[in-house]
């Protein structure tokens, strides 16, 4: 059976340490125990029975106590198991940091940590590039560096194409072209 208990919001890992230790120093009936990544306030433990689980909860720190019903494992197992998502960032992307405390910044991807979940970059604002790592949840991606080179190549091929046309001779109606007026000065000035 997997039991739910109520802790403090944010001493997930120190309250886990000590019904852990509990378990181990009274040799309970408990299974598991886990902390769900993002879940705050709750861990769950799976035990034999109801008493093995408050006994293991019962009169510690940072414990408030154990939710009335059970959960079963197809209700939790999406918080549990980690899912494998694809990384779709590339070095040479430009991100935004979306995590504390460069929060809102841009930045240039430099080198991805796939195994660690970690992606080092550059801040843009920053007058000296200095290298910082930040989790891969912390960052998203604004661009690509293919999309921005196929831009730079399209912009320069057009700035070719009007320096091509700059550089052509003006082309001159012969039928409506009196070369006997003197070119540019009017003929009564």
């Amino acid at each position: 059976m997997i039991f739910i208990i109520k802790v403090t919001t944010n001493k997930e890992d120190r309250a886990l340490e000590l019904i852990s230790a509990k378990i181990h120093k009274h040799a309970l009936q408990v299974y598991s125990l886990a902390r769900p990544h993002g879940l705050r306030g709750y861990i769950f433990l799976e035990a034999e029975n109801r008493e093995s689980a408050e006994e293991a909860a019962y009169n510690l720190p940072y414990v408030k106590g154990i939710i009335g019903k059970t959960v079963a494992y197809e209700e939790i197992k999406n918080m549990i198991e980690p899912v494998l998502e694809e990384i779709n960032i590339e070095k040479g992307d430009i991100v935004e940091i979306i995590g504390e405390p460069f929060k809102k910044e841009k930045a240039k991807v430099i080198r991805i940590d796939k195994t660690k979940g970690e992606v080092v970059v550059t801040l843009l604002a920053a007058v000296v590039p200095i290298p910082v790592t930040v989790k891969l949840d912390n960052v998203k991606v604004i661009r690509r560096e293919k999309e921005e080179q196929e831009a730079r190549d399209a912009e320069e091929l057009n700035e070719s194409k009007d320096d091509d046309n700059r550089n052509e001779e003006p082309k001159i109606n012969k039928e409506t072209y009196n070369e006997t007026g003197g070119g540019l000065i009017p003929d009564d000035y």
